[in-house]
């Protein structure tokens, strides 16, 4: 199990990377297991400390949480509070999703590339036959999933969506937190119409 503590504008001390590292573990190790690596990372923005806790289960999933406090220590209490609530509430899952990788899993993943480019002004300027100026470059992997596992990763994690690859057809689907707080999914699947939890649901044209 390793776990990473670094600081951005503020000194994470060894005192506050001791006690955040032994809750984290204190957490996986009940709830999931070691085979873990993580990165908590603390910073202090206008007076108010955050903690943002990132970890890769050996599984792939990612467990995601935010915290934030008057200290260093109230924000990593804030951020451990909502990791383990979300492990707690999809403890058999992780176990099931895990289980499913230790047998052979999906073979259907895809890699792919994250780019991150300039917008607005500086896009204008450095366009290059329509292509924007690229800043950043990372991989990333879309993984083969059912909706509920895409669903439940979602849940996981803080991103505002997630592209996968639908176990049940193969075609590239989106999972993205919605406004009023439920979690939408688009479905590029060539059906006239889809059967959801037992109900047929007509696609919006």
């Amino acid at each position: 199990m390793t776990i990473q503590v670094t600081g951005k504008n503020v000194d994470a001390g060894d005192a506050y990377k001791t006690y955040v590292a032994d809750k984290i573990r204190t957490i996986l190790q009940k709830y999931i297991a070691r085979d873990i690596a993580g990165h908590i990372r603390l910073e202090k923005e206008r007076g108010v400390f955050k903690t943002s806790c990132s970890v890769r289960l050996g599984s792939g999933l990612l467990l995601e949480a935010h915290g934030e406090g008057g200290d260093a220590y109230a924000s990593a209490d804030d951020a451990v509070e909502k990791l383990e609530k979300r492990v707690r509430r999809y403890k058999s899952r992780i176990k099931d999703h895990a289980a499913a990788r230790s047998n052979g899993g999906r073979k259907g993943n895809i890699d792919a590339r994250d780019y991150v480019v300039s917008g607005g002004d500086d896009e204008v300027e450095h366009r290059v036959e329509d292509h924007p100026l690229i800043i950043a470059e990372t991989e990333r992997r879309i993984e083969e999933l059912t909706v509920g596992e895409a669903v439940m990763q979602l849940d996981l994690s803080e991103a505002p969506f997630m592209i996968f690859r639908n176990a049940g057809h193969g075609d590239l689907n989106v999972v993205y937190r919605r406004p009023d707080g439920h979690i939408g999914w688009i479905d590029a699947a060539p059906k006239p119409a889809a059967v959801v939890n037992g109900v047929q649901v007509s696609k919006v044209r």
